[in-house]
This record gives C-alpha cells, sequence and structure tokens, in this order.
C-alpha cells in the first residue's frame, strides 16, 4: 500500500503517518509547513518507505506513481489561525481538499478527509450524532474554519456520486497528545503551558461550558479503522464522549502538572460553543471503535512533551 498524508507534518497528521508506517504502508506527505513542522516527521526521514514532498494542497498535487489511499489533514485548526490567515484556511478547505479529491480520482484510491466537529458549530443538540445539521455562524471569526469543512464534506460527497470514489468522513473532535503547537490557542496547549510555567491559567467565560478530550492514539486508532472500513459511506464521529466542564478541565490540568497557578476568567470569544460531545454510536457500531486511554492517562503522557517544549523554546526553565 502506498498512501499520501496531506498535512502529514502537522500534530494529527504525523501521528497518522507514523501508524501508515507501522502497517506496512509507503507514506507520502504533503505540507507546506505554515502549521506544520519539520520537527514532527524528522525522525522519519531514514525510513525508506517515507517520502516527504513541501507543496500547498490549495495548488494541484501531481505525484508520480501509484497512489491506493488519500488522507486529506492538511488545513491550519488553532484558533490563533482563525484571524491571521481565514483565506488560507479557507482555501485549504476547498481547493486543497478538491486537489485532493482530484488526486484519489486520478490515482483510483481511497479517501479520507479529516472534518472537525466544528461543523456542528455551537450546537443546540446535545450530544452531537451526525445527522445533525450544525449551527454554524456563516460570517462569524470562526467561520473559515467551520464553513471550510463543512463546505469540504460536501465536495467528498459530490466527487462520491459523481465519479463513485470510494470516501471516508471523519468528524473529529477535540484531540490532544504530543506535537501539538503549545501556542496554538486552544485550550489544551494553553492550560498546559500557563500551568507549567506558573502563571495564571485563563478560563473562557465562566467555565460552565463542555469539551471531551480525546488522546491522540486513540483517534489515529479511530481514523485508522475508517480507512480500511467497507462500506461506510456517511460521516463517522470520532472523539471521547467523556464530557468535563472547562473550569473542571483548568482544575485537572493545575492537579497533573503539580502547578500552583490560579484560575482567573476572561471574556467568552466570539461564536464559542457551549458545549461539544460527540455521539460515537456509529463509530462503535461500523467500525468496532470506542477510546480506551482516559483524560487523566493522557494528561500524564502528554505533560511531558509539553515541559520539554517549553524548555526548548526557552518559555521553560
Amino acid at each position: 500500500m502506498r498512501s499520501v498524508v496531506t498535512g502529514g507534518a502537522g500534530f494529527l497528521g504525523s501521528h497518522l503517518t507514523e501508524r501508515l508506517l507501522a502497517e506496512g504502508h509507503a507514506v507520502v506527505v504533503v505540507d507546506n509547513c505554515s502549521t506544520g513542522r519539520l520537527e514532527n516527521i524528522k525522525h522519519l526521514l531514514t525510513n525508506d518507505n517515507f517520502t516527504f514532498f513541501k507543496a500547498d494542497t490549495a495548488e494541484p498535487l501531481l505525484l508520480d506513481g501509484p497512489v491506493d489511499a488519500v488522507c486529506h489533514l492538511a488545513s491550519p485548526a488553532s484558533p490563533t489561525d482563525f484571524p491571521r490567515i481565514p483565506v488560507a484556511i479557507l482555501k485549504a478547505g476547498s481547493l486543497g481538499t478538491m486537489n485532493a479529491l482530484e488526486l484519489a480520482r486520478q490515482k483510483g484510491a481511497r479517501f479520507l478527509c479529516a472534518s472537525s466537529s466544528e461543523v456542528y458549530g455551537d450546537p443546540q443538540v446535545h450530544p452531537q450524532p451526525e445527522d445533525y445539521w450544525g449551527n454554524v455562524n456563516p460570517v462569524g471569526e470562526r467561520s473559515c474554519y467551520d464553513e471550510a469543512k463543512r463546505f469540504g464534506e460536501s465536495l467528498v460527497m459530490a466527487y462520491r456520486h459523481s465519479y463513485d470514489l470510494d470516501t471516508r468522513i471523519a468528524r473529529i473532535f477535540n484531540t490532544y497528545g504530543p506535537r501539538m503547537r503549545t501556542d496554538d490557542g486552544r485550550v489544551l496547549p494553553t492550560f498546559l503551558t500557563e500551568a507549567l510555567r506558573g502563571e495564571d491559567v485563563t478560563v473562557n467565560g465562566d467555565g460552565s461550558q463542555t469539551r471531551s478530550f480525546c488522546y491522540v492514539s486513540d483517534l489515529v486508532e479511530g481514523l485508522w479503522q475508517l480507512l480500511r472500513s467497507e462500506g461506510v459511506t456517511e460521516p463517522v464521529n470520532i472523539g471521547n464522549p467523556e464530557e468535563v466542564t472547562i473550569e473542571q478541565f483548568a482544575r485537572e490540568v493545575i492537579e497533573v502538572t503539580g502547578s500552583r497557578s490560579r484560575i482567573v476568567l476572561r471574556q467568552l470569544p466570539p461564536d464559542d460553543p457551549k458545549v461539544r460531545c460527540p455521539d460515537i454510536a456509529r463509530a462503535k457500531k461500523l467500525l468496532g471503535w470506542r477510546p480506551r486511554i482516559s483524560r487523566r492517562e493522557g494528561l500524564v503522557l502528554t505533560v511531558p512533551w509539553f515541559r520539554q517544549e517549553l524548555i526548548r523554546r526557552g518559555l521553560l526553565s
């Protein structure tokens, strides 16, 4: 098997690349490194089954040789990116998805789209099943990402119906683990960075909003099972349904890091979802998948990497 992973130098993409290599695939990573990092894949450069191709998925993807699977994970995904590079995010979700689909069509490859729980927006149905259409502000600050993912899903289904392309859609919920950007603005990197540095842990709003966090190895297992599945044509939620309030999560981070940080509240960003929790009944039924690693266990596995990364960047002594 020869697989292409767009965004393979990013957090999730690099972990999926490792899994594909472990399963015996040859892997071509395509990444423009706008938010992905070569450090995430440098340990793979000496692997004979690994190839890195620096390119932007917003441009046509021209690869020689056969391709059996295309896994499209290329997109900036951090809240700090939304106001900074909204056009690039929209291009990744539209042109990037179309170019990845075209590659799969030309090669006769199976296509896996990494969509997001953000397609549900600030949900009015809880937990969120795949047949919920969502509640997204199409002109808000987050819309560049939310609507790009929604449009990407529509493209995937259009290619499936128009060209009989073999496609899969994973709706990925909050995921964490080593190789996350420490400054990416999402809740876990923010909390861990602040707690490890002994700073105030900043909680948006009153802390009553909820999230559900999935450790990266569980998420990658779900993607792998979806990729190799047969007859799964509809979107599948991949995430951990163990829900926690943001305030409680902040307390857990402070405890696990052994920090003396205080929790302070700040204004809730516009369109920030009040609840977020996946209904994973479809994943259980069709893939035989469910997360195995508890939130605390995942935090224990993640903290050492964040500590070393902050030291490397000169942000922690």
